[in-house]
């Protein structure tokens, strides 16, 4: 049985797509551009790899938000709008983060929503 790699297609969120490296990270806040859709900044930066998944970075203000359940079940919602509509994104090798901006936390439906419109500004402006 040959194992068809099409994590693309599927609605998962592997370790592959998550930005977790210190070395990118510095390279997306310091060479990368951004927009600010609320409830969320994005900065993004294309690296100009093919055959690499996009990777994608989820920050919540510890100043905004002192509990830490608060901050977990925001990121939380954050990836799960990113993992339902990552395809909107287009191509690859880009990388993403998203910093939540707002005061107080949104209702799921909302900051799926704005997922999908920011994912779809990003990829208007690589296309």
């Amino acid at each position: 049985m040959t194992e068809v790699r099409a994590d693309i297609h599927r609605n998962t969120f592997p370790k592959t797509e998550r930005l977790y490296k210190k070395k990118l990270i510095q390279e997306l806040f310091d060479k990368g551009s951004s927009f600010y859709l609320y409830p969320f900044k994005v900065i993004y930066f294309d690296t100009k790899e093919e055959n690499v998944p996009n990777q994608v970075l989820f920050s919540v203000s510890k100043r905004k938000f002192k509990t830490a359940v608060a901050r977990n079940r925001i990121k939380r919602q954050l990836r799960e709008g990113y993992r339902l509509n990552k395809r909107l994104a287009g191509t690859s090798g880009y990388l993403m983060a998203f910093i939540y901006t707002a005061d107080k936390q949104q209702e799921s439906r909302m900051i799926h929503k704005k997922m999908v419109k920011a994912l779809q500004k990003l990829a208007q402006l690589h296309a």
